[in-house]
């Protein structure tokens, strides 16, 4: 037995309790027997814990050995997943024309089957115009074709009943309760998780880049100094160069005065 058979919104516990014997049952759900509540009570102060009264009308009452306050924090946050993962149906609408032609029909009641299969409800309105209000029948008989073909997924909650200009109609989910996630949540879910993926993805490059982009430790500190002094030679004349040329010379003015 435990703390979730209790029969009243605050049960009684600790000193609240003022029969003179429980059944008590331990933190861990193990039966230990029918105690004195005074004992029970001085075992809760050892432990720790508090005493709760789980079946007050049992003979003895029963209590449990419990973190009371921990218990109502869990609950509360039990409670608020609950309602957080509880979504209401919305009520979707989508509108006809009585003169629509066939191929206009088959992309709005695609449109319906979207929503019906989403969780939500949709309301089909018949717009009448002119003439067309005095002779309402044929936008009964069409919210009725829908009705008949979108039948796997969706029931009638509402029959068409004309209002003024109008001929309305309502669909609800079958086999689908209010609990049921709208299409507009999930996608708003589906959306959130690509943001978060892809924010994910570009801290983890940023960080990839400035792991790449750290300074040089060791002997690759000695790299640009080295590059540099390659770089000096280069633009200095080479010995062996600068020697070719003047011996070359030389033996040029050599052989002109050997002419003359």
């Amino acid at each position: 037995m435990g703390i979730g058979v209790i029969i009243s919104d605050e049960p009684r516990i600790n000193d609240e309790i003022r029969v003179p014997q429980v059944r008590l049952i331990g933190p861990n759900s193990e039966q230990v027997g029918v105690i004195a509540t005074s004992v029970a009570l001085n075992l809760a102060k050892e432990a720790n814990l508090d005493l709760v009264e789980v079946a007050r009308n049992a003979k003895p009452p029963v209590a449990k050995l419990i973190d009371y306050g921990k218990f109502k924090y869990t609950e509360k946050i039990k409670a608020r997943e609950a309602r957080r993962n509880q979504s209401t149906a919305e009520i979707k609408e989508i509108r006809f024309r009585l003169k629509i032609d066939e191929h206009d029909f088959e992309v709005k009641k695609g449109h319906v089957t979207r929503f019906l299969n989403g969780g939500d409800k949709v309301k089909v309105t018949i717009m009448l115009r002119g003439r067309e209000q005095s002779r309402p029948i044929g936008g009964v008989e069409l919210l009725q074709r829908l009705a008949n073909e979108v039948a796997e997924i969706g029931t009638v909650e509402f029959y068409p009943k004309q209002e003024g200009r109008n001929i309305i109609m309502t669909l609800a989910p079958k086999g689908k309760k209010v609990h049921t996630q709208s299409e507009q949540r999930r996608r708003g879910a589906e959306s959130r998780a690509g943001r978060q993926a892809r924010q994910a993805a570009r801290l983890a490059a940023k960080a990839e880049t400035s792991d790449n982009g750290a300074e040089p430790s060791g002997a690759d500190k000695s790299r640009p100094a080295k590059t540099q002094a390659t770089k000096a030679e280069s633009k200095a004349p080479h010995p062996q160069t600068a020697h070719g040329r003047v011996e070359g010379r030389s033996h040029q003015a050599s052989k002109d005065r050997a002419s003359h």
